[in-house]
């Protein structure tokens, strides 16, 4: 029992921990601003040095350097009275800006006079699926740099440990001419993100079939517990959006092909539902105490979901979104998440939701069997 307990609380302090992460990378989307260097001792001092030097991540996008502005590449130099437009996370902001010299409010190098262009480029390739942003050595491409990469609603650094994954928008900045030579690297072809991957679905589907029916030995329980026909698919598809890149596996699905598999899914869902309960649900409002049980329950359902909500956002300062979709998610309620997409184009609420869903899941499957288990040892 004290084994089985302690496994349940690390899970839960491994899922907090994992939440924390991820609202952290959700929150730290790059912003850019401009830094003259005042600095004597970087003086002739490469961008790669600068970077050496800081220890923080940043990606300087354009570079005046006696009028002239260039998209600098990791081995071009940086002078003193030089401006360089930088993208960083706001928390490394200071040190960089501090370092460098001071901030530079009264000049944006991203003006229509410079000979530098920004384009968003898609990528499409499959070639390129799991490929980290250093496997592309920018420096081959004559001053092209990659600021920020947009995926599913999210805006993320571009670490160089960054691995693309089909459909990801990247936004470049540099030479007109080399951009387009990025563009025929990663693809940028609309069309190709049009055929929904069905491999990735059914292989999913059928792995996460077999893995739920496999049995899971406790010591001192007298039947294994199985994850079932929830859980294992929750599980392999969980494993392949994060690892099916490193595999050259395609994830991507399209908008509208999602859109139809989860609204299919709910609809299933509540019917299925709604068939089995249909009779005795009915028979239990008109006789017994079906009401009171009702109303009970709607006290079960809606107090812990007002005292969470109250705490996410009076403590820890959650948006509305992000707490609509960890309450659905820990109440495994994917009609509300349904709900909760409609409410904003971004996908913070899936977000959300897919962090908490996990564990909530888990909990709801192995602990009614434990429970179960549990009754039958004491009747028996």
């Amino acid at each position: 029992m004290r084994v089985l307990f302690d496994f349940f609380i690390n899970i839960a302090r491994w899922a907090c921990r994992m939440w924390e992460e991820a609202e952290k990378e959700n929150n730290e989307a790059p912003i850019f601003f401009h830094v003259k260097v005042t600095n004597a001792a970087l003086e002739g001092k490469q961008l790669e040095q600068l970077r050496n030097f800081i220890g923080r991540p940043f990606i300087c996008s354009r570079l005046l350097h006696k009028g002239t502005i260039i998209s600098p590449h990791a081995k071009d130099t940086v002078h003193v009275g030089d401006v360089m437009r930088i993208v960083a996370s706001a928390e490394n902001k200071d040190a960089i800006t501090v370092f460098c010299g001071s901030e530079d409010k009264d000049v944006d190098l991203a003006t229509e006079s410079s000979p530098i262009t920004a384009r968003n480029i898609r990528v499409t390739r499959s070639a390129m699926n799991g490929l980290t942003v250093h496997d592309l050595h920018l420096s081959r491409y004559d001053g092209v740099n990659i600021t920020r990469i947009f995926r599913a609603g999210m805006t993320l650094f571009p670490y160089p440990h960054l691995r693309f994954q089909i459909g990801d928008v990247v936004y470049c900045v540099g030479p007109e001419r080399s951009i387009r030579r990025l563009a025929d690297k990663l693809g940028n072809q609309e069309k190709k993100l049009d055929h929904p991957n069905l491999i990735s679905i059914f292989l999913g589907i059928a792995v996460g079939i077999l893995f739920g029916s496999l049995p899971i030995a406790i010591p001192g329980m007298p039947v294994p517990l199985k994850l079932g026909l929830a859980g294992g698919p929750l599980i392999v598809a969980i494993l392949l959006g994060y690892y099916g890149p490193n595999f050259k596996l395609i994830t991507y699905t399209t908008a509208s092909a999602n859109l139809m598999l989860r609204e299919m899914g709910i609809a299933l869902f509540l019917a299925s539902v709604g068939l089995a309960a249909g009779r005795p649900f009915v028979d239990a409002i008109v006789e017994g105490n079906g009401l009171l049980y009702a109303f009970l329950g709607l006290f079960i359902t809606i107090i812990p979901l007002v005292v969470i909500g109250s705490i996410a956002r009076k403590v820890y300062k959650m948006n509305y979104h992000s707490i609509v979709g960890m309450i659905a998610g820990a109440t495994t309620d994917p009609p509300t998440l349904a709900y909760a997409s409609t409410l904003t184009e971004k996908n913070v609420s899936a977000v959300a939701y897919s962090t908490v869903y996990p564990l909530a899941m888990f909990l709801r499957i192995l602990s009614g069997q434990f429970v179960l288990l549990i009754l039958w040892q004491f009747v028996s």
